[in-house]
């Protein structure tokens, strides 16, 4: 099944009866904004061959001073040392054999007798230091880079990153990150992460959900501008420092004015000046998202985060029917009727037997049954309430 987020009462009109079915596991019920990934995505083969062409790219460019170096020294001195050996009266030496030559004087095999002339006889003396240098530069080229695993992997990580379009980025993947990071590849967008300190075990499940991670401060424009900022959908500052995201929302907004942006905040008073002067789309506190969670398992219920819309506040809930409760034996048009609420999920036995999604109007809800009930706040807290209580009204 495709996967789905929630909002305003709407669900999705499918869902997997498998004789496994646990709605226990199923709900919470997302409470989030319906959204589906859009563009096409690059297949995988092409996505490798960028990645490989900009990995190749970055070896260039940590061994192009040896390699120019070799080809000027045996191609271009090869040339010069022919046409030298040619004005001094020597015999011509075909064009294809000269590199070679070089290659002989560098290794200190001659390649025949030493001639009388200085300055060819400064080739022989020459091409041996130029030899030390290639070698040199390149053997501490190699040795930083086999020594040095990480940096080669972030070369690869960031060549892959590289070839990402209309994607995600998460600035800061722990336990909150990784989660969110886990739920958009879920639903079928591309992530790349963004984390300063890779923990291993972080490091492991990113790599098995196959989302490259760039290992540096994501405040920096050169850390976004390789998670490929000006062209990801959305950027989602995810950090536990609300001073980092708000540098980071900063710098991502100059850089890409059109992108989405969703922070995680601390300060409910500063997040709100978040929204309102930096263009965040969303800003989430951690401590708002988890007070109705713990309220709610506090009086047995599941409770979404509230919803504010055109200046009324909506929540859905998950509860089991109380015996003697005013839900107990009313229809479900009844119910909605009368107390102003959309019941969208009708579950037997607890959520262990048949699940109906908007279920008829005419079924009556019986004592254990479970019920998910979107409706106004104020709707919800009184439905909770009346349930606690036998022949509540």
């Amino acid at each position: 099944m495709s996967p789905f987020l929630f909002m305003n009462g709407t669900i999705p009109s499918t869902i997997n009866r498998d004789a496994d079915f646990n709605m226990k596991d199923r709900l919470p019920v997302p409470y989030s904004q319906l959204v589906t990934p859009r563009g096409r995505s690059i297949s995988r083969t092409v996505r490798i061959a960028r990645a490989v062409w900009r990995d190749t790219s970055a070896l260039w460019s940590e061994f192009r001073r040896p390699i120019i170096a070799f080809l000027v020294a045996t191609i271009g001195g090869g040339y010069l040392y022919g046409e030298l050996l040619s004005l001094a009266g020597y015999a011509r030496v075909p064009f294809i054999d000269l590199p070679y030559m070089m290659v002989q004087l560098m290794v200190l095999e001659t390649p025949g007798d030493p001639p009388h002339e200085p300055y060819l006889i400064v080739f022989w003396y020459l091409l041996p230091l130029v030899a030390i240098y290639i070698a040199g530069r390149g053997a501490v080229d190699f040795v930083r880079l086999f020594f040095n695993r990480d940096e080669r992997r972030n070369a690869w990580e960031e060549a892959v990153a590289s070839t990402y379009r209309n994607h995600v980025i998460i600035m800061g993947v722990g336990h909150v990150g990784l989660r969110v990071a886990r739920a958009l590849t879920q639903m079928g967008f591309e992530v790349v992460a963004i984390e300063l300190q890779l923990a291993p075990e972080t490091d492991a499940e990113l790599s098995t959900l196959g989302i490259p991670v760039i290992v540096a401060d994501g405040r920096h424009s050169l850390t976004l501008e390789t998670a490929g900022l000006r062209y990801a959908r959305s950027f989602v500052a995810c950090t536990a420092s609300d001073q980092a995201n708000l540098e980071a929302i900063m710098r991502a907004r100059d850089m890409n004015p059109d992108i989405r942006i969703v922070s995680r905040i601390w300060d409910s008073q500063f997040a709100q000046q978040m929204k309102r002067f930096m263009g965040v789309e969303a800003v989430m506190s951690a401590s708002d998202l988890a007070a109705p969670a713990f309220a709610g398992a506090a009086v047995g219920i599941e409770i979404t985060q509230t919803l504010h819309i055109s200046g009324v506040d909506y929540s859905m809930i998950r509860l089991t029917v109380l015996p003697g409760s005013f839900l107990d034996g009313a229809t479900v048009d009844s119910l909605q009727d009368r107390h102003d609420i959309d019941i969208v999920l009708h579950g037997l036995d607890g959520g262990q037997g048949e699940v109906q999604v908007h279920p008829a109007g005419e079924l009556q809800v019986g004592a254990g049954d479970t019920l998910v009930i979107f409706a106004r706040h104020d709707k919800i807290t009184s439905i909770v309430a009346r349930n606690q209580r036998r022949n509540g009204n």
